[in-house]
């Protein structure tokens, strides 16, 4: 998948109980955020959060703010 900044995201969706959790890595800095939402929700819109997550994530991390 594509993030909205152009580069490529790695998604791993996993069903937890009555959840679902969606892992997206950033393959270049290996940068890896999750995100928990309803089985209800599409899998696009939960890849979209997660990616979302993802890119807010990396420019908090490009300001210094994140260790």
């Amino acid at each position: 998948m594509m993030s909205g900044e152009g580069s490529e995201v790695i998604i791993e969706i996993l069903q937890v109980g009555n959840a679902v959790k969606v892992i997206a890595v950033d393959p270049k800095t290996g940068l890896e955020v999750s995100i928990v939402g309803s089985p209800t929700m599409s899998e696009e819109m939960l890849k979209r959060n997660a990616v979302n997550k993802l890119n807010y994530m990396l420019k908090k991390q490009s300001a210094g703010r994140v260790r």
